[in-house]
This record gives structure tokens, sequence and C-alpha cells, in this order.
């Protein structure tokens, strides 16, 4: 085969040569399937080589209802706003997501679309954009917003706690899918909390790819988690924190959903 079977990474580089050899598997293959409670699926990509690359305030309405939250104005962004999680903090779809009250009190659930690179590049155009893209995913930015204010507001050591990134359940190509046009919903123990479509973004995928790899390399692998709609727990009346032993299933149309137990 031309990539690492046990590394995606290496099949993302492989490019064309290693999607042929794996949809030649698929098709020696096509009755073969295995009970999901007797595997474990790891994220796609379960150890990035970088921090996982994030947008903030990305839909005008979670933008507007963290105005509310503040009861300040604020001027909409002329750029997108980037932080990062780090790559420790990325876990499977259906692995739990870790809580310890002795570390955050205040943990949140933001469903976001994860953008793969497939092809390396710097100061790549908006109109180049796609051509760079291998695929997308489900990304779950698990937020720790007490650690958030703690730390003057910041967005990594809130955002990066271990396991706080869930990211699956699979690596959809991207030619069986239209990014722009995909429903986005958070569901906490059955009751939704997110619903929104990726037609809301503000800042659009090629705008993101364009201003990141704005003299900086975007490399084959890079996850770039675009934002999340409204309907996050800090800005409801009152609060909403994610508790031991709530489900957490955050879902995207076309790709599937991640169901994660909060602490086990």
């Amino acid at each position: 085969m031309p990539f690492d079977a046990a590394d995606m990474i290496s099949l993302i580089v492989s490019a064309e040569a290693g999607l042929a050899a794996v949809r030649e598997i698929a098709a020696r293959n096509d009755d073969a399937d295995f009970a999901l409670d007797q595997i474990q699926i790891f994220a796609p990509i379960p150890r990035p080589r970088k921090n996982v690359f994030c947008v903030g305030w990305n839909y005008l309405e979670h933008f507007e209802e963290g105005e509310r939250f503040r009861q300040t104005a604020q001027e909409l962004p002329q750029h997108p706003v980037f932080f990062s999680k780090a790559v420790t903090a990325v876990t499977g779809p259906f692995d739990p997501v870790p809580f310890d009250p002795g570390v955050s009190k205040k943990i949140d659930w933001e469903v976001e679309l994860g953008v793969v690179i497939g092809k390396s590049g710097k100061n790549i155009s908006e109109a180049d954009a796609f051509k760079h893209v291998f695929g997308y995913t489900v990304v779950n930015d698990v937020s720790a917003r007490d650690l958030q204010k703690r730390h003057g507001g910041q967005w990594l050591k809130g955002k990066s706690l271990d396991g706080s990134c869930p990211m699956g359940p699979c690596l959809v190509t991207a030619d069986e899918i239209d990014p722009a046009n995909m429903r986005v919903t958070t569901r906490v123990n059955g009751e939704t909390k997110q619903d929104s479509n990726t037609r809301y973004m503000y800042f659009k995928i090629p705008r993101l790819i364009a201003e990141l790899s704005l003299g900086m390399t975007l490399e084959a692998g890079d996850i770039i988690s675009t934002g999340t709609p409204q309907g996050v727990g800090f800005a409801r009346t009152p609060p909403e924190w994610l508790k031991p032993g709530d489900v957490l299933e955050t879902e995207i149309a076309g790709i599937g959903m991640m169901r994660n137990r909060i602490g086990g």
C-alpha cells in the first residue's frame, strides 16, 4: 500500500494513490462489519502533529449571544479570531470526557465542523483554499469557562484540558459533502442545545484557510475547527454546565454523531 494503514496522516499525504487503495480494499470487504461494543473508535487523527487550530466567534448568532451575556456592545471582527487546543486534548468520538471538580466546575460544549488539511501550503488564496482540504470531521470544543476567566479570558488553557477535544466519528473526504450547508447539533441527555447550519458561518472556510496560512505553513493533517453556533451553556439563563454522568451528543449531518459521557 502507498501509506501506513495505522497512520491517517500517512494516508492523507499519499493523496489520490492512497484513496484509490482504500477504495479497492473496501470493495473487497464490502460484507465486513464489527459490533461497535467490541471495538474502540479513535479520533481520525488521534495525535495531531501540532495544536488543533480553532476559530472564535464565527457564527453571528454565537457572537450575539456572547454580547448579551457580557452586556457589552461588540464590533463585528474584520478578521477571524484564532486560538488553539493542545494535541493532548484530542480524544475519541465515544470516549468519556474527564471531569475533575478540582480543576474546573464549569465545563461547556461547542459543536464545530473540523477541516482537515490535505495539501501543505503557505499564503493560500481563497480561490485555491479547497484544493488544500482533504476532508471534514466533527469536533467538540469542550471548554472550561472558569479556567478561561481565571487566566484573563484567554482561549488556550481553558480549551486544552486532557480529553476536551472529542473528534470523529469519521473523516469524510472533501468530495463527499458540501461544507457550506450542513446541519450541526448538540444534545445533552437527549435535549437539544444547539441546532444550526454551517451556512451561517461568518467567515467561510476559504477565508479561514487564507487568513491562517498567511505567512504560516499549513501541513497535511492539520485540523481547523471552524467555530460554534449559538446555544452554548455559558450564555444561557441561568448558565448551564455539564455534570458527571451527562451524555453529550454532537452531530453534523453527512459526517455522523459523537457520544461522550462526562466523567466516564
